[in-house]
């Protein structure tokens, strides 16, 4: 496997709604970016698939207001500090960057103005969105202007293996004794079968999440726990990873796959309802009902479904919402569910919960910096503490703006000056590879670690389970890991590594914390 080298101010890794805009406004300031993503399209991204909306300024709104909820959500749990940022400087972001700097056109109600929704745990109505496609629309926008800059650098099918830290990887021995830091990343580009040292001033990881570590998810393919696994790899401190949110209503008639069914159909006044097309959830919270937090409506559902022994539920939105606003405001789930034989005018949609947003991840800063130098995490694959113990719907799109901005503006205050990394001192890529990885082994290993989260470190845990999924996950990262140092290197054995590790993670924080708050639940 040959080698290359590239070199640039900043590496970002992550093409979504955090790492798009921390390109844009780095290279709008003159800034060289190279962006990078493992996907063949770069808006394959979990931005992509965001269908409810992004946190806005509602009528009679205020940041104290958009705090309370957000930490109640959290179920107490929000670092402050995050909170006030999100709540004072995310809404006018929205108008700078989403719709004035790259475009975006929200929905606008019949009197011509702003449309908000209503969504789970929110006390009122400041939801923007586009139809039910919302993520969508922002990171088509992104994409555009992303591809136009002529100081954005965009590649794709580039899989990024290990951070490179000189106190890992540096020639000159004598760098173990430096403050630990970051110089770029090892990438696998995948065209050309080619290992790219890409050395960089900056690197900022926005990675994503982990879903795909579990059987059920709403998450794209590629949200493997890339970004963590290689932070932890480094040497980043990580912390909340016991906090992982199940969304209530994702889509079930297999072989469909499990997308979602967005909160805002509840919203809009859709209820779930049992086997017998009756509502339940009154039953669990008779205040917010289906409205209630997303931990608690997931954790409902599971105990009807055992307490029924069905494996799905239902969501009505046939009795509780007139047949053209559910053809009006929710047209990309109506066509989706419509692919797989389900009317949501007509029939109940079958639906479970799913894994879908860690709340934790790499310990961030307000400014997005990590315990390493140099190093910067921001959205999802980042903990700054805004989501505390669960996240509130809609808040993650607006922290990823939020942070991506935050991020760009410390680096572009202080990278003037510093000097460039030694590309010299970061020795090539070295291929141990002796066999092509056996894919349908690869395939095994991630079913595997997928039953283990599922079963044992999935909504409801205990001690018998976690030990259980301790030693399953750890005797198979040793199979994986002499694996992956004797097969070639490709973007599956890559992400199985990945997978494997960021379990560990999730599972030893849920191991850890014996006290059950938001979405961690220990029934012990």
């Amino acid at each position: 496997m040959m080698n290359d080298c590239i070199e640039t101010e900043v590496l970002i890794i992550g093409c979504g709604i955090a790492g798009g805009t921390a390109a844009l406004q780095l290279a709008d300031a003159g800034i060289q970016v190279t962006l990078i993503t493992r996907a063949k399209e770069s808006m394959d991204t979990s931005t992509l698939q965001a269908q409810g909306g992004i946190i806005y300024r509602g009528d009679d709104d205020s940041p104290e207001l958009l705090s309370k909820d957000i930490n109640r959500a959290g179920a107490g749990y929000c670092n402050p500090q995050a909170l006030a940022i999100l709540a004072e400087e995310g809404p006018d972001l929205v108008t700078r960057i989403l719709m004035n700097r790259i475009g975006v056109s929200f929905d606008y109600n019949s009197e011509g103005q702003l449309s908000f929704a209503n969504e789970g745990s929110h006390s009122i109505p400041r939801i923007l969105h586009t139809a039910d496609a919302t993520g969508r629309t922002i990171e088509l926008a992104l994409i555009k202007k992303l591809v136009e800059h002529p100081d954005i650098c965009l590649l794709t099918g580039h899989t990024a293996i290990d951070l490179l830290t000189p106190a890992h990887h540096s020639i000159n021995r004598v760098d173990i004794y430096k403050k630990h830091s970051c110089v770029g990343a090892y990438v696998l580009n995948r065209v050309a079968n080619t290992v790219v040292r890409c050395i960089a001033r900056r690197t900022i990881l926005a990675t994503g999440g982990l879903g795909q570590i579990f059987l059920r998810t709403s998450n794209p393919a590629g949200a493997r726990g890339d970004g963590l696994a290689m932070a932890y790899r480094a040497g980043a401190r990580t912390i909340n990873n016991e906090y992982i949110q199940f969304h209530p209503s994702t889509f079930h008639r297999p072989p469909a796959p499990n997308f979602l069914i967005s909160e805002a159909v509840r919203g809009a006044g859709a209820r779930l309802v049992n086997v017998d097309g009756k509502p339940f959830m009154q039953n669990y919270d008779a205040e917010w009902k289906d409205l209630a937090s997303r931990d608690i409506v997931s954790r409902s559902m599971h105990k009807e479904m055992l307490q029924n022994n069905t494996g799905n539920l239902y969501l009505d939105l046939r009795s509780y919402i007139a047949t053209e606003k559910i053809r009006a405001e929710f047209p990309n789930i109506y066509k989706q569910c419509l692919e797989y034989g389900v009317d949501i005018t007509q029939d109940l949609v079958p639906v479970v919960p799913a894994a879908h947003y860690s709340c934790g991840g790499v310990w961030t800063d307000m400014q997005g910096q990590t315990t390493i130098e140099n190093l910067y995490t921001i959205g999802e694959v980042a903990c700054t503490g805004i989501h505390g113990a669960n996240r509130l719907a809609s808040a993650s799109l607006l922290e990823g703006l939020t942070w991506g901005t935050r991020a760009a503006q410390h680096i572009q205050e202080n990278i003037t000056g510093q000097a460039a990394p030694n590309a010299d001192n970061i020795p090539e890529w070295e291929d141990s590879g002796q066999f092509a990885p056996d894919p349908a082994l690869i395939s095994q290993d991630q079913t595997t670690v997928k039953n283990i989260m599922w079963n044992y470190v999935g909504l409801i845990r205990s001690k018998h389970r976690l030990q259980r999924a301790m030693s399953e996950l750890r005797h198979l990262e040793v199979e994986v890991e002499n694996f992956y140092r004797r097969a070639w290197l490709t973007d599956s054995m890559i992400g199985l590594r990945n997978a494997v590790r960021s379990a560990i993670i999730v599972c030893t924080s849920a191991w850890e914390n014996r006290k059950s708050a938001g979405c961690h639940y220990r029934e012990d």
